[in-house]
């Protein structure tokens, strides 16, 4: 398995409506159209600080071939839909990718 792992930052008033964006809006259309090609779920960290919110998204995938599927041969190039870069103050030029050897939330956390 693959992590995608990317950055990007907005302006504290613009936050929330990224937050939602990427919950209510992308992810759930990257389920939709991407599940049977790879895609094997997300997570998405925030941080406020700083008179800024950072966004980490982590995005999983089944292998490189199907992160290449999805991003094309240039697959560290971020793909960042027009309305998150209208949310958005900055971002990371690059994503990156991890290869996924395991993880397990303690039980009393389920």
């Amino acid at each position: 398995m693959i992590c995608r792992v990317w950055r990007g930052w907005t302006k504290p008033e613009n936050a929330q409506a990224y937050d939602d964006y990427l919950q209510k809006e992308l992810f759930p259309r990257l389920e939709r159209e991407l599940r049977p090609h790879g895609f094997c779920g997300y997570q998405l960290l925030r941080l406020d600080r700083c008179g800024e919110a950072e966004f980490m998204t982590l995005v999983y995938f089944d292998s490189i071939e199907k992160v290449r599927a999805f991003a094309g041969d240039n697959y560290e190039t971020p793909v960042i839909p027009e309305k998150a870069k209208g949310l958005l103050s900055r971002f990371a030029d690059r994503a990156h990718h991890y290869n996924v050897s395991g993880f397990q939330l303690s039980a009393d956390l389920h």
